[in-house]
């Protein structure tokens, strides 16, 4: 069972340092999230019911025997997608783009162009910003029906979307603050191309389990046992160890019984 009735943004996994990251930056744009595998089914995706898929970066060429794959299913589902970096490159080649090895790689900082009014995913957004780029291959030719929203100087397409399919992509990292205007562009896919409202906060998580408690006890009374940590006198010696094992920090303070002791114990006799 999820830990909320909001219906989930899925972030597939595909190997990249920052997974966790784009979840968190999609929960600081009011909008629950999860972390899913890449080997996860269209069937499986479907069970979750999710408001919205993220497919995350990752070291691998689409190119490479045995890279991560996507179900092409999911892309049928008929969800919103967004894909970042490496999963912007599957799906411009699942979806009949092309994926070109240009040997031409870009790293770090990395100017931009946004062209048009960058519809949906760029709206707002100046013409010429900085990006975080780190990727070798770069998607040369978008899918059919598919514009392009923005580029750099060896990357042709760095962003395009379908309106219509609900289905977007950016070359580069926005997760990451290197890119200066990248919450945006991921707010703008949540909210505007995929109509999420930011409704979401982790509090609802508190306030939704109560209320599941409450419908399943009724008015019945809830007990539970409160299982206390135990009550140690730290010497010097042994409070760093017994801290650095408990959940407690009330231990970190010899007693005064400790203290005492040290204070009467005799001190060395001086070396000459």
């Amino acid at each position: 069972m999820s830990d909320t009735v909001h219906r989930p943004v899925l972030v597939v996994d595909f190997g990249a340092q920052y997974a966790q990251l784009i979840a968190r930056r999609v929960r600081e744009a009011g909008v629950y999230s999860e972390i899913v595998p890449h080997t996860i089914t269209a069937a499986e995706v479907a069970e979750k019911d999710p408001a919205g898929i993220v497919l995350s970066g990752g070291p691998s060429s689409v190119y490479e025997p045995g890279s991560p794959s996507l179900d092409p299913g999911i892309l049928k589902l008929g969800v919103p997608v967004m894909g970042i970096c490496y999963g912007f490159q599957v799906m411009a080649q699942q979806l009949g783009g092309e994926v070109a090895r240009t040997g031409r790689r870009e790293y770090g900082a990395t100017a931009m162009t946004v062209h048009g009014d960058g519809g949906a995913l760029l709206a707002g957004q100046p013409e010429a910003q900085t990006t975080w780029m780190s990727h070798g291959d770069s998607v040369a030719r978008a899918p059919e029906g598919f514009a392009v929203l923005a580029s750099t100087a060896d990357t042709p397409v760095a962003a395009f979307a379908s309106d219509e399919m609900k289905m977007y992509g950016v070359q580069w990292h926005p997760e990451v603050k290197h890119s200066e205007y990248g919450q945006r562009v991921l707010e703008n896919f949540l909210h505007r191309a995929a109509g999420i409202p930011a409704d979401w906060n982790s509090g609802n998580v508190i306030a939704e389990q109560v209320a599941r408690i409450r419908e399943q006890v009724g008015s019945a009374r809830v007990t539970g046992s409160t299982r206390r940590s135990p009550r140690r006198s730290c010497t010097r010696r042994s409070a760093t160890s017994w801290c650095a094992s408990s959940s407690t920090t009330a231990c970190c303070v010899p007693t005064s019984a400790a203290r005492s002791k040290r204070t009467m114990s005799p001190r060395p006799a001086s070396v000459s």
